[in-house]
């Protein structure tokens, strides 16, 4: 036996009900046909409660598939029927921690009853499973349902004259609800409703147990109103009736935060302009420059100064200038406003020491005279200040220069300042912590052809070297197929294809290397040329002139030793950089960026994307087990730019409110976000990798222009356990176009540029550049301060797409499906019309048919007006939400654990042989099937060739006869006449039809196919 413990602990902008702009509330929950209800909290719209209801189950793993079902109620009198329910939450078992310690308060957006119910406020949940023998304190007795409902009809009168006078006393409730409840239950139960909350830790290891909840600890904690999902409307419905229906808590939530772009700036601070797309955090910022005439405190007459700015419990220190009486640190420390836990702030220098430290001199300031920054502003003149000693006496010697303001996320001093959240680093380990900046490299393909070699000389001279040529370049690394025939002289003719990027600072270099036997190669002769001497080559412009290279021995090419001898061997090269192209590294089906490598080819931008990432919620707590929760830090991606924002420490609901801006060049491009843990805040060179907690991705096209999109995203991982929620991560966007025209015409031009298309590279060379481009990008941003990690570069590039996934294959095959789905409802519906199910759709459609016959001009414009007006209906009931990961379409929801461990197997394998036995047999059944389909499809094409090959001497007479008296037929016959006849007959009455096969079909299925003459 276990317990499912529902402790409740408040609500908050509940819905008044009594009239008089009030509301009782009070909770009830209802699990497995138990159900449990709370006190009552007269007159109260944020009522606390700190209940806990418990619920019998027979073990933990029953509770997926489940539902908990919690309700808000008015408690409400007699007389009053039509104003009680206050809101509602349903809440997946499968999201239920297994045990207190991981679980945790969350709070839950109130979800509507009905259509017309009016529902607004949010109540704060902490839901979690116990073992029966674990004590659970502080919850109300057992309210059985079946016995409750016996008492009122006992008892019914009485108890309504009564009143509700104590929690256990709610008969009067169920007399004026229970009946509405009962009739729409089914209905509730079968509707998936949004939902914004977290699956915890998925299973994974668990965070650390979190510090007991008290009430005032709870309500500290800065509210995310934000977070309110709103209703859902018949459009989502409507729309998810042609997918597969993911889970409520995998779901992309609405949200409504107070960002400027959203609530317009009448009567509110002109700055929030500045940044429209996230909310404005407050900063108390210092500026530290200089000192001067400093007083010297050590008895050798020196003095190493440092400047410490406290407030409250926040200290930021410089660094420290060893003799120096005239230091310059320039530095600027942020201090949030939120968290301000004073009203003084106190500048000291003092003295570093080998002991204690001297004190010097300090200054004080009062925050409310502080003045207030608006940017476009120019940055705040810096001022002298006297020293003080502590008493306040001011100090003869000393002056620090000093300014202070206040301002937002905002200021330019914001990015490189030191924060107070991150008051326990070293200078060092801060700089890492840093919102940053980058940009890809930009690359190119470098295409060289390697055509022929002259008078080469093996080591053997009695012997014909068998030569190929290797070919390097940075680390990257090809080699040509053996000459054809042995000789001093080869030809390879063979066309290779490298990755070069700016500033073209490498070498590429050819060896001709010699196979003499026994699996050893032996070099022949070395030639290296600088990739700034290549020439480019833009477009489809002419290939630049083969060249001859003299090919010098190893030790000669290594040292450059370029003197010029009366024989040697060469070879034949024609190199060039292709321009034209665009150097792929994402997949095609997500890329961000379509434009060429060359400048010149570029068209003009189209619009600029908006992106605020606001805040992250219920993130996993990846540092459990060293007794901390996440470090996190948010990295985007689009086009050659990613931008990381700064990483917020020990915290599972970090703030960032950072907005970054892109020049977009397509509309058909794909925005990527992704959330991290950074595991080298302390120690940048430990192996560790960061752990990736989610990623997301967002389509331009989808999105409307000028819109403002703010919605929270469920960051979903795909792990060999499963797959795992690891928190929602709350976005802000806005696609602005700036030249409508252009961006229509996108929709008709390539989606690469043309080089793509007239000299076209093959599939397999572009996969093999992709990884190449990978590793050069994660290779170039790893080299960045702070460095953007390749395993950050790798994931959000999906390195590993192309990678063979039962799972995925799974996914695609539904996809197919899901479009054949589509046609086999069409032909349901016109078999419907044939067997004239409904008389009357099938008279109409022959009514239609026949005037279509007789006015063959309009079908066109019948079909394209049918068109129209499905795209206008559709119109209504268009997405409203961007598209996301689809756990249900990825086949992730319920993925065999087997089949997920292969699929994060290295390759080649590293499991066990029987492991790799069981996973062959299985692809071994999967192969079959799929090989019995096209052998289906093979088969069909091969009756339809054998139609006129004679194969079948008779089927093929018959075939060419019956062609001969349909020519004459259709001949002498209008063709209206015979579409006329062939339609009336397709459209008979079943009255007319037979359940054997058609004589066409039957004929078809006669005819010969290869099939017998398989082994």
């Amino acid at each position: 036996m276990a317990k499912l413990v529902v402790e409740v602990v408040e609500a908050s902008d509940l819905m008044p009900k009594d009239g008089h702009g009030s509301a009782s509330p009070f909770v009830e929950v209802e699990f497995q046909d138990q159900r449990r209800r709370t006190s009552t909290k007269p007159k109260d719209l944020n009522p606390c409660w700190h209940e806990k209801l418990v619920f019998d189950i027979a073990t933990r793993g029953d509770l997926h598939g489940e539902t908990v079902e919690v309700s808000v109620y008015n408690d409400r009198s007699k007389h009053d029927h039509h104003k009680g329910f206050l809101g509602k939450v349903r809440i997946s078992g499968s999201s239920v921690p297994v045990s207190e310690q991981e679980a945790v308060v969350q709070r839950y957006p109130l979800d509507k009853r009905g259509l017309f119910s009016h529902v607004k406020g949010d109540i704060a949940l902490k839901v979690y499973a116990v073992d029966a023998h674990a004590g659970v304190h502080g919850f109300h007795p057992v309210v059985d349902v079946g016995e409750n409902r016996r008492r009122r009809h006992n008892h019914h009168h009485d108890e309504a004259a009564e009143g509700i006078k104590s929690p256990k006393n709610f008969d009067h409730f169920h007399e004026s609800y229970d009946g509405s409840y009962e009739r729409n239950k089914k209905k509730m139960k079968e509707k998936n409703v949004r939902r914004f909350y977290s699956l915890g830790t998925g299973g994974g290891a668990g965070p650390p147990r979190p510090p007991p909840v008290t009430g005032k600890q709870f309500f500290e904690e800065p509210r995310f109103d934000f977070a309110q999902a709103g209703p859902v409307s018949s459009t989502t419905s409507v729309m998810q009736l042609q997918f597969p229906e993911q889970k409520s808590e995998y779901r992309v939530v609405e949200t409504k935060p107070p960002l400027a772009a959203r609530m317009g700036y009448w009567g509110r601070d002109k700055s929030a302009s500045t940044y429209d797309l996230v909310e404005q955090m407050n900063y108390l910022f210092v500026r530290v420059v200089k000192a001067r005439d400093l007083p010297v405190m050590d008895i050798t007459g020196s003095l190493d100064p440092y400047v410490e700015v406290k407030i409250g419990n926040y200290t930021g220190v410089t660094g420290y200038m060893e003799k120096n009486q005239e230091p310059v640190w320039d530095r600027v420390f942020a201090f949030s406003k939120e968290k301000l836990q004073s009203s003084l702030i106190e500048v000291t220098v003092k003295d570093k020491d080998v002991g204690k430290d001297d004190f010097v001199g300090r200054y004080v300031f009062d925050v409310s005279e502080v003045p207030a920054r608006v940017p476009p502003d120019s940055p705040l003149a810096p001022q002298w200040f006297r020293l003080e000693h502590r008493n306040g006496e001011i100090l003869k010697r000393g002056e620090i220069m000093l300014a202070v303001w206040m301002g937002t996320q905002a200021d330019e001093a914001f990015p490189e300042a030191w924060h107070s959240d991150a008051h326990g680093l070293s200078q060092q380990s801060l700089a890492s912590t840093r919102s940053k900046v980058y940009f890809s490299p930009k690359m190119y393909y470098l295409r060289a052809h390697i055509i022929s070699a002259q008078d080469l000389v093996a080591s053997d001279p009695g012997r014909q070297p068998d030569t190929f040529v290797n070919v390097r370049l940075g680390g990257q690394g090809r080699a040509t197929r053996g000459a054809p025939t042995k000789s001093s002289s080869p030809e390879w003719n063979e066309e290779l294809i490298f990755i070069a990027s700016e500033p073209f600072d490498e070498y590429i270099i050819f060896s001709v290397e010699d196979k003499v036997g026994g699996g050893k190669v032996e070099v022949i002769g070395r030639v290296i040329i600088p990739t700034r001497e290549i020439p480019h080559r833009l477009e489809i412009g002419k290939l630049p002139d083969a060249k001859w290279f003299a090919l010098h021995k190893p030790a000669m090419a290594e040292e450059l030793d370029m003197r010029r001898e009366k024989f040697a061997s060469r070879i034949l090269l024609r190199l060039c950089i292709d321009a034209g192209y665009h150097v792929l590294d994402e997949s095609t089906h997500f890329s961000s960026d379509l434009q060429p490598s060359s400048k010149i080819l570029r068209k003009p931008s189209i619009g600029i994307l908006e992106i605020g990432i606001l805040s992250a919620r219920n993130l996993l707590a990846a540092k459990a087990k060293e007794g901390k929760l996440t470090d996190a830090y948010c990295v985007a991606k689009y086009g050659n730019k990613w931008v990381r924002t700064r990483t917020l420490l020990d915290t599972l609901h970090p703030r960032w409110n950072e907005q970054y801006t892109w020049e977009v060049y397509d509309p058909c491009t794909v925005l990527t976000i992704a959330v991290f843990d950074d595991c080298h805040i302390t120690n940048r060179d430990d192996p560790k990798k960061d752990q990736k907690l989610g990623k997301i991705r967002i389509r331009l096209s989808t999105l409307e222009i000028d819109r403002v999109y703010t919605h929270s995203y469920p960051l979903l991982v795909l792990t060999p356990a499963g797959l795992k929620k690891n928190g929602e991560l709350h976005l802000a966007l806005r696609f602005t176009c700036t030249a409508w025209v252009n961006m229509l015409t996108q929709y008709g031009r390539p989606l690469l540029p043309k080089m793509h298309y007239v000299q076209p590279i093959s599939v397999r060379h572009i996969e093999w550049l992709r990884l190449n481009a990978t590793a050069l990008v994660a290779a170039k941003l790893s080299r960045a301060e702070p460095p953007l990690r390749s395993e950050v570069v790798e994931y959000l590039l999906d390195v590993d797409y192309q990678v063979w996934s039962l799972r995925r294959s799974k996914a695609n095959f539904h996809r197919i499906m899901m479009l054949v789905s589509g046609v086999s409802q069409i032909f349901k519906w016109i078999d419907g019309i044939c067997q004239w199910k409904n008389p009357v759709t099938t008279v109409l459609v022959h009514v239609l048919f026949l005037i279509l016959i007789c006015y063959p001009e309009l079908i066109l414009p019948t079909i394209f007006l049918y068109l129209f007006v499905i795209g206008l209906w559709n119109l209504r009931i268009r997405p409203r939400l961007p598209p996301h990961m689809d756990a249900r379409l990825s086949q992730a929801e319920d993925a065999n654990p087997d089949e997920l461990d292969e699929e994060y197997d290295t390759f080649p394998t590293s499991r066990d042989m029987d492991t790799v036995r069981r996973r062959y047999d299985r692809l071994r059944s999967v192969a079959g099937r799929v090989q019995t389909v096209l052998a289906d499809l093979a088969m069909q094409g091969e009756r339809v060739l054998s139609l006129l090959s004679w194969r079948d001497p008779r089927a093929t007479s018959i075939f060419i006869v019956f062609a001969l008296l349909w020519a004459v037929f259709l001949y002498v016959t209008p063709f209206q006449v015979v579409v006329l006849i062939f339609g009336l007959y397709y459209l008979r009455h079943p009255r007319f039809r037979t359940k054997l096969p058609p004589v066409p079909v039957n004929y078809f299925k006669r005819l010969t196919a290869r099939a017998d003459s398989l082994l």
